[in-house]
């Protein structure tokens, strides 16, 4: 996701009512938090969703405390109940499979943000997510994707950590196999960055200063 303090100097500014900051908090979060949307809802209706989104995240901005990790986590909170909004008005909803009861699987091999946004973009990544069980996809876009530590992503997915962590490494596991049953993608699941461990520093409480309001415009 880039440098944690650099997004988290940029959601403060935001907050105070800098566009420019807003827009590069926006163009840091946005790819990811698509990602995480596609798995809910699909690649049709998911910029649609994704716009929802940030409409309430610009909305509610100021009114958010927290660093650049529980930004990602709010950020995606938001993301998945438009989502999940969106599924039932239309009648649909996501198919929720597989067990969490024991850890299985190993996490991805480490590599740069940049480059999982370029998998990302390809399509090929999430084509394969969207294949596993959609406990299991959720729990590797927010853990290895969107990049929230266990307790954040438990959080968004109001569920354990110990639960998300069975998820996400079961997940991993899948998407190594499904990568093995296709040669064209091969080295898909190395451009994923790792999984987040947990915080080792107290969260430091974003101050708000100021109220302003934004919109999508010039993003």
């Amino acid at each position: 996701m880039g440098d944690d303090a650099e997004l988290t100097a940029a959601v403060l500014a935001a907050q105070d009512g800098d566009e420019t900051a807003f827009r590069a908090v926006y163009r840091t979060v946005h790819p990811r938090l698509l990602g995480y949307v596609r798995t809910l809802v699909g690649d049709l209706d998911a910029e649609d969703v994704a716009s929802e989104a940030w409409l309430q995240i610009a909305r509610d901005l100021e009114r958010f405390s927290g660093d650049a990790d529980r930004f990602r986590g709010w950020a995606a909170r938001i993301a998945r109940n438009r989502a999940l909004d969106h599924i039932r008005m239309r009648g649909r909803r996501p198919a929720i499979g597989g067990d969490e009861t024991e850890l299985t699987g190993r996490a991805a091999e480490s590599d740069t943000a940049g480059e999982a946004i370029e998998a990302l973009a390809t399509g090929r990544t999430l084509d394969l997510i969207a294949r596993l069980p959609q406990d299991q996809a959720e729990a590797v876009v927010l853990r290895v994707v969107m990049g929230l530590d266990a307790k954040s992503a438990a959080e968004t997915l109001g569920k354990r950590p110990g639960a998300v962590r069975t998820a996400a490494h079961r997940g991993l596991k899948k998407l190594a196999e499904l990568l093995g049953e296709d040669p064209e993608a091969a080295g898909v699941l190395d451009a994923l960055p790792p999984q987040r461990g947990p915080r080792s520093r107290p969260v430091t409480s974003a101050s708000v200063t100021q109220s302003c309001a934004r919109t999508q415009k010039d993003m």
